[in-house]
């Protein structure tokens, strides 16, 4: 069922205490505190870019284990007449390369050598300059005071946090910004980060210059050549944000629009096409065909996705050549109903994350996503910056000859990735996206099938327990997920581990908002502390 054509499912199958929220301006994300810094620059008279910025900014400060001034970011923009996509990720240094890496049998996840140049900052300058319409030291200004005046430390964030310590405890500069007499902050302490309120207020004075080539370009360059770091002050002067625009792909009616390469949402939309081919839709969305289906077109994508995806500009198979009506046909006919299959690529024609959707009442809707990686990312904390560094390097490849192989001044292959969804005429439709590492393409797909195909509400398909592949035949599953529909998936050979807790990194955290004539509905993930504002 379409939501165009039969009107919106308002049932809510699944154990919740929260409704869909309505309204003509919008906020959706991952922290409360985030959430009500996006709906005041909106009050103010911003848009919805200042109110995304607002609580994407917010959320290096409240959510550090999952986002930080040293993160990566990208964005898709309605602007009320067209689409914007943005790719704000960071290349590697220049002083990579494969000899660099020649000890080790996968590249590094924490320390110096993880770290490509991070792009969030430029991303806030470039969405604030061109698409904004209220300063960045505004919009910048609720992060500023929750870092300098403090706030109180969620549940969510403080287990998380301790994660973190455990991990990345001993990484240069770590325990100094985010431990207190070496103990992570507990539930409902008290946190402040002074050092991070002035690298903020100084990031906004400058939009973003400084922190490319100024005094904390500089801090950062020395920091690393301390700690034996490739990074220096060149390669933060070159970087840029680019305007990319997007991908797409029908389905559903919509037209699901995604960042190109090097982002993965290549993968939702080759799941989805693959989905479409095979006869999505014949049965209840959570009957076991539908399940089944689902689960291996995206194993088959995701087979595609590892072995031929990279920077753009190192592809030898392209997205229009991966999203073919006639591979993705081929591709699909490779699915039997009857059991789970453990697919390789095949070969086409020539050649911790936090999640922010906002719209306004003049038609404007944003996606927009920034993330450390893995938790609090590298580790490394430029000191006295309040500055946590991802480790995005990770997600480069040391097989020779592969298009993702690591070398210098190349995009690493990404996990994280905003999502929209238009309609057929080409109006907006929705903003969507779900955190969670490799898990946000099987989270985008599995939004795109409850939303768009079967017209769940978005709060619905949010708290709807979720599945992710994990490679051969294995498929794991939240514990909210139904036994009778777990045992019909092993009896097709599906290898089903159900995960003893919801974990926020393993099945991800929605945030959707979805146009609705005149007005919005919105959802928001609890397994995240999740809100949906709005008037």
């Amino acid at each position: 069922m379409n939501t165009t054509d039969k009107g919106m499912d308002w049932h809510n199958p699944y154990p919740s205490a929260r409704s869909a929220v309505l309204g003509q301006n919008m906020v959706s994300t991952s922290h409360p505190l985030a959430a009500q810094a996006g709906l005041r620059m909106l009050q103010a008279g911003g848009n919805a870019v200042d109110a995304a910025l607002a609580a994407a900014i917010t959320l290096t400060v409240v959510e550090p284990t999952g986002c930080g001034i040293g993160s990566d970011a990208f964005a898709i923009v309605w602007d009320g007449k067209e689409l914007h996509g943005l790719n704000a990720s960071g290349r590697s240094p220049r002083g990579w390369s494969p000899d660099r890496f020649k000890d080790h049998t996968a590249m590094p996840d924490k320390g110096w050598e993880s770290v490509s140049v991070p792009g969030a900052v430029s991303a806030w300058a470039e969405l604030s300059s061109k698409l904004g319409r209220l300063s960045l030291e505004q919009v910048a200004a609720p992060a500023i005071h929750y870092a300098r005046d403090g706030f109180p430390v969620s549940p969510v964030i403080a287990r998380l946090w301790e994660l973190g310590r455990q991990r990345l405890g001993d990484q240069p500069g770590f325990a100094e910004a985010f431990l207190r007499d070496g103990k992570a902050p507990v539930a409902g302490q008290w946190y402040q980060n002074p050092d991070q309120a002035n690298t903020l207020e100084r990031i906004a004075a400058t939009q973003g210059r400084d922190f490319y080539t100024g005094e904390l370009a500089k801090r950062i360059a020395d920091f690393s050549r301390q700690h034996g770091g490739a990074m220096d002050e060149q390669d933060l002067a070159e970087h840029c944000a680019h305007w990319c625009g997007t991908i797409s792909h029908p389905f559903a009616q919509s037209v699901i629009h995604e960042i190109p390469p090097n982002g993965q949402g290549l993968a939702a939309l080759m799941a989805l096409g693959i989905m479409e081919q095979a006869g999505i839709g014949q049965q209840p969305l959570d009957h076991v065909d539908t399940v089944h289906l689902s689960i291996e077109a995206m194993k088959l994508a995701f087979a595609d996705l590892y072995e031929h995806h990279a920077d753009l500009e190192h592809m030898i198979h392209h997205p229009e050549h991966l999203l073919d009506p006639a591979y993705l046909r081929e591709r699909a006919a490779l699915i039997q109903m009857d059991r789970a299959g453990d697919p390789k690529h095949g070969l086409p024609g020539p050649s911790g994350t936090v999640y922010v959707t906002a719209a306004d009442s003049s038609g404007m809707m944003v996606s927009l996503i920034q993330s450390n990686y893995m938790g609090f990312g590298s580790g490394v904390v430029v000191p006295g910056t309040g500055i946590s560094l991802q480790n995005r390097g990770h997600g480069f490849s040391l097989r020779p000859g592969h298009v993702n192989q690591v070398a210098g001044g190349k995009r690493p292959s990404h996990t994280i990735i905003p999502a929209f969804a238009m309609n057929a005429d080409g109006t907006p439709q929705m903003s969507f996206g779900v955190m969670g590492g490799p898990f946000q393409s099987q989270g985008h797909m599995q939004m795109a099938l409850r939303v768009l195909l079967y017209g769940q509400n978005p709060q619905a398909a949010a708290d709807a327990p979720r599945w992710r592949v994990t490679g051969g035949r294995g498929v794991a599953v939240e514990p909210t997920f139904d036994p009778a529909l777990v045992q019909a998936l092993r009896e097709r050979g599906h290898e089903v581990l159900v995960e003893p807790g919801s974990g926020v990194f393993a099945f991800g955290g929605a945030q959707l908002i979805l146009r609705q004539g005149n007005h919005y509905v919105g959802g928001s993930d609890p397994r995240k502390d999740g809100q949906v504002v709005a008037y």
